[in-house]
């Protein structure tokens, strides 16, 4: 008898320390990702259907902003427990006009946007 997979919350990418970021899947089967600004964590849920390795403003479903004063930075167990809570307890869920769902982004940049470039600087190297 086959067990059937179920989806499970997954972090494919992960970097630790003071500029913590990463990105996965939720048990949804939602890609997301987060990045450490400053003292807080800023995490975006996209739509599971995103085409595009680097979605836009409108694919985002959910964000949320968590402190990570508390937490450990080099301890990726720490950082997967707050990214977890995150996508599971997100603070807002996108619905409206797409001005609305930018809310939970700095300057409309999205953090897989961001990661990207941040990998292309770095194999420049």
């Amino acid at each position: 008898m086959e067990i059937p997979e179920t989806p499970t919350f997954t972090v494919e990418d992960i970097s630790v320390g003071p500029h913590a970021h990463g990105f996965g899947r939720t048990a949804e089967g939602n890609s997301y990702a987060f990045r450490v600004r400053k003292s807080t964590m800023h995490v975006e849920v996209y739509r599971a259907d995103v085409e595009t390795e680097v979605p836009d403003p409108d694919d985002i479903v959910a964000s949320a902003r968590r402190s990570v004063r508390e937490i450990d930075l080099t301890d990726e167990r720490s950082i997967v427990a707050v990214v977890r809570d995150a996508v599971s307890h997100p603070d807002s869920l996108a619905a409206g006009p797409p001005d609305s769902r930018m809310a939970g982004t700095e300057d409309g940049i999205t953090v897989r946007a961001v990661l990207s470039r941040l990998g292309a600087v770095i194999d420049g190297l």
